[in-house]
């Protein structure tokens, strides 16, 4: 990168922070992407006679309302509600809706505007968004969750719809919490439609969803291992968290030979020497979906299975090859990086949205361990989130085998386009800056080809 192209990259960074202050997160995802799209714009005629970057970081609308519940004691409760509709260039909003108590307008923002990048990846007809609330599920009633979903979609519901904005689940956002939400969207609008996904199978969802983004991204990551010559069986897999995109991404690693070695939740972690079984892999299911409990929890009394309270998964002093952080953005700074790579990994692919720091990134760079974007590697969720509303909208259901081939067939092209754009003259790929440039190219198309305003 030459330096008038750094000059530039601060220059709009500085913009961006003035334009959007005590919002670190939504500047973080932006600095990563333009530091990969302003030389490439510079190369490129048809980019520049505009100002894109700045069309394309700023939402075209963002919806902040009160969302006021009753707990089961009877007490009034409020809480702040939220959706952020970044881009309808390529279709529809698409994204999910976050309920935890972090939630603000950079969360939300910042994974917006990966979504944006995410859903132009998967080639689908999808735009991109998020939403969410700082409303945190656990502890509560099955009822204190209902009545505070009906309150959301209440004021949600006239924002939203099947060709308009498509919302689906993101963390504290699962079976249950869809389930409450698409009721009162139904029972308000008095219509049936594909309007959120993440449905159950018996009301309009699609088979594979709860399973997408684990599943893909270990499809993704096989595709890594096969362009260097290796194979799953035998690796030895670290992996962060213990929630959806974790759990199914540790199913489909036993099921290709690989030895899963810890899963984690902010209680601590748990480190399993010999491997995680299928059977140590569905007891971890019980506790977590359907006990609601803690990773301590599933840990307690089996001796298979030794916990770490209070402790970071990535502090791991034993030897791995592959770490798959699928917690929460930033969890991998560059001291953890360190530790990572001293542990012998080869690649680190991300399940959760933007887990490594940007100073983890370029680490992992200068020490020539492969790293995979999250845009790229868990966009296994909303394909097949694309997949239920083509389903929904053709009347049609399709069988598991089906839909779990074309997951593999859009991670598999997914991979081909951070190939193609990623490409380095010594013919390993840049996988961070393939999946931005791929991306743009498609977002910056539909925006120049339908006008800008």
């Amino acid at each position: 990168m030459n330096n008038s192209h750094q000059q530039r990259i601060d220059e709009f960074m500085d913009e961006m922070a003035e334009r959007n202050p005590n919002q670190p997160e939504f500047l973080q995802a932006v600095k990563e992407v333009v530091s990969h799209i302003i030389p490439f714009i510079g190369e490129h005629k048809k980019y520049q006679k505009i100002n894109l970057l700045h069309y394309i970081a700023e939402p075209e609308r963002v919806i902040q309302f009160r969302v006021p519940w009753f707990d089961d004691s009877g007490t009034l409760q409020v809480n702040r509600g939220y959706r952020v509709q970044f881009s309808s260039a390529m279709g529809p909003y698409k994204g999910g809706l976050r309920f935890h108590p972090s939630v603000n307008l950079s969360i939300l923002k910042f994974l917006g505007f990966e979504q944006v990048f995410k859903n132009a990846l998967t080639k689908l007809p999808l735009g991109g968004g998020k939403g969410g609330a700082d409303f945190n599920p656990k502890g509560k009633s099955d009822a204190e969750v209902m009545r505070f979903c009906q309150s959301f979609m209440t004021e949600l519901y006239r924002h939203i719809g099947p060709d308009t904005d498509i919302p689906a689940g993101d963390i504290g956002v699962g079976a249950r919490e869809i389930g409450y939400l698409f009721g009162q969207y139904k029972r308000i609008s008095n219509e049936f439609t594909g309007t959120i996904t993440g449905k159950g199978i018996s009301w309009g969802g699609t088979l594979i969803r709860p399973e997408a983004t684990g599943f893909g991204l270990v499809y993704f990551l096989k595709e890594i291992l096969a362009a260097n010559d290796k194979e799953f069986k035998g690796l030895r897999v670290a992996v962060s968290g213990s929630g959806n995109v974790a759990q199914f991404a540790i199913q489909k690693l036993i099921e290709e030979g690989a030895v899963v070695i810890s899963a984690s939740d902010s209680s601590g972690y748990a480190y399993c020497k010999d491997g995680i079984s299928q059977e140590m892999l569905d007891s971890l299911m019980k506790v977590k979906n359907e006990d609601r409990g803690r990773i301590s929890d599933w840990a307690d009394g089996t001796s298979e299975i030794e916990y770490f309270d209070d402790a970071n998964v990535w502090d791991l002093s034993e030897e791995y090859d592959i770490a798959l952080p699928c917690a929460t953005q930033n969890e991998i700074d560059e001291s953890l990086a360190e530790k990572i790579k001293s542990a012998g990994v080869i690649a680190v692919a991300e399940g959760a949205n933007m887990p490594c720091t940007a100073d983890a990134i370029k680490y992992f760079a200068q020490n020539n361990v492969m790293y995979a974007p999250g845009k790229a590697t868990n966009a296994g969720g909303v394909a097949v989130s694309g997949l239920e509303m083509t389903q929904n909208a053709t009347r049609v259901y399709w069988s598991e085998k089906k839909v779990d081939k074309k997951l593999r067939q859009i991670m598999h092209a997914i991979h081909q386009q951070c190939q193609n754009y990623g490409k380095q003259q010594n013919d390993s790929v840049d996988y961070e800056k393939g999946a931005n440039l791929a991306a743009f190219t498609k977002v910056a198309d539909s925006v120049l080809a339908q006008g800008l305003v």
